[in-house]
C-alpha cells in the first residue's frame, strides 16, 4: 500500500527534482503539495508549485496549498537564495495557469491530516513555517501526524547559510523550534548526510529522453543548478539535499539514524537558526527525534536516478 505524504516545498531546483521523483513513485500517494517561502518568495513558491505539477502532468494531481507571507518579524533572508536564480528554477520560465483561490498551505495540511489520522507523513523540504502554523492552528494535529520528515539542520558539520545554521532552519527558526518541540514523531535529515550525495554531469546521460515531460523539465532546470554550484562553490556537481531527505522516506533501510534531543537557537547573535543537540555522554534532555547520521551513498544516488527515469516512462525499479 502506498504511503500517503504531504510534500511541503519551497521550489527551488532541489525541491523540483524531489517532486519529479515523488509524483511518479508507486510507493507514494502524494495527497498534497504545499508551498512555503524559502528559496523564493511565498508568491513565487506558490507559482512554482503549480508550474511544476502542470509541467510534469502526473497520473494523479495532488491538492495544492498556497504559501502565506512569513511573520513580520521573521522575513526571509536574502543570503543563500541566489543559487537557483531569482525565480528559484533557474529562469526556466515555465508556463502556468495560475489558480486564484488556493487554500493556504497550513489549512491544506490540517485538512489532509484530519482526514487521514496517523496515516500521513509530512515531508518538509523547506522552512518549517507551514508545519508550525498548522500545529498552532490545530493543537491536536501533532499527535495525528504519522511522522514529520525534515530536510534541515546540522549536527557535527558547519551550516550552509551561516557558519552554524542550515538554510531551511535559518529562514524561520521560530517555526523550527515549534516543530522540534512538538509532540509529533520526527525524523531529521541534516547536512551531515545530505552533503555526502553529489550528482555529477553524468546525470544528464541518465535522465529521461527530452521528448518526455519529465526529461524536458529536468533539462530546463538542472543546468542552472550546475552553473550556480560551480560559480559559488567551485563544485563540478550539485547537492540535492531535499531529494536525499525524500529518499529517507522511501528507503529508510539505506539510512542509519540515532535518537537525539534537538532544539533550535532563535536569539543568538551568531548562532540564530543553529540546531542544537544534547550530545553529552548522559543527555539531560529527553530524546525528541530521530536524526539520520549515515547513508549508503551509492545506493541512494542509484535510487534517485531510477526514480527520475521512471518519471519519464523509462524502465526503473518498482
Amino acid at each position: 500500500m502506498a504511503r500517503k505524504v504531504i510534500l511541503d516545498v519551497d521550489p527551488g531546483v532541489d525541491d523540483a527534482v524531489a517532486l519529479c521523483f515523488a509524483l511518479f513513485n508507486p510507493g507514494l500517494d502524494v495527497v498534497a503539495v504545499t508551498a512555503v517561502g524559502g528559496n523564493c518568495s511565498p508568491i513565487q513558491a506558490t507559482r512554482n508549485v503549480q508550474a511544476i505539477v502542470e509541467a510534469l502532468d502526473p497520473p494523479r494531481f495532488p491538492r495544492l496549498g498556497a504559501a502565506s507571507d512569513p511573520e513580520p518579524d521573521v522575513g526571509l533572508p536574502p543570503e543563500g537564495r541566489g543559487l537557483y536564480g531569482p525565480d528559484g528554477l533557474g529562469g526556466a520560465d515555465l508556463p502556468v495557469a495560475e489558480r486564484q483561490h488556493l487554500m493556504p498551505s497550513e489549512k491544506v495540511i490540517c485538512d489532509q491530516v484530519r482526514a487521514n489520522p496517523d496515516a500521513i507523513t509530512i515531508v518538509a523540504l523547506g522552512p518549517l513555517t507551514n508545519i508550525a502554523r498548522a500545529f498552532q492552528r490545530d493543537p491536536e494535529l501533532p499527535s495525528l501526524v504519522g511522522r514529520v520528515v525534515i530536510a534541515g539542520g546540522c549536527v557535527a558539520v558547519s551550516g550552509n547559510c551561516s557558519p552554524t545554521a542550515e538554510f531551511n532552519i535559518f529562514c524561520d527558526p521560530g517555526a523550527a523550534r515549534t516543530v522540534f518541540r512538538s509532540a509529533s514523531t520526527k525524523t531529521l535529515v541534516p547536512l551531515d548526510v545530505t552533503n555526502r550525495v553529489t550528482l555529477d554531469f553524468d546525470i544528464f546521460n541518465r535522465l529521461p529522453d527530452e521528448t518526455t515531460r519529465a526529461g524536458s523539465f529536468l533539462r530546463k532546470i538542472l543546468p542552472s543548478a550546475f552553473r550556480g554550484y560551480r560559480q559559488r562553490f567551485g563544485m563540478e556537481g550539485i547537492h540535492v539535499h531535499d531529494t536525499v531527505a525524500l529518499m529517507a522516506v522511501c528507503y529508510p533501510e539505506l539510512f542509519a539514524a540515532n535518537e537525539m534531543a534537538g532544539d533550535v537557537e532563535t536569539m543568538g547573535e551568531l548562532t540564530t537558526g543553529m540546531t542544537v543537540f544534547d550530545r553529552r555522554r548522559i543527555p539531560v534532555r529527553r530524546f525528541n527525534m530521530e536524526v539520520a547520521m549515515n547513508l549508503e551513498k551509492e545506493a541512494v544516488i542509484e535510487k534517485i536516478v531510477r526514480g527520475l527515469q521512471r518519471a519519464g516512462g523509462r524502465e526503473g525499479e518498482g
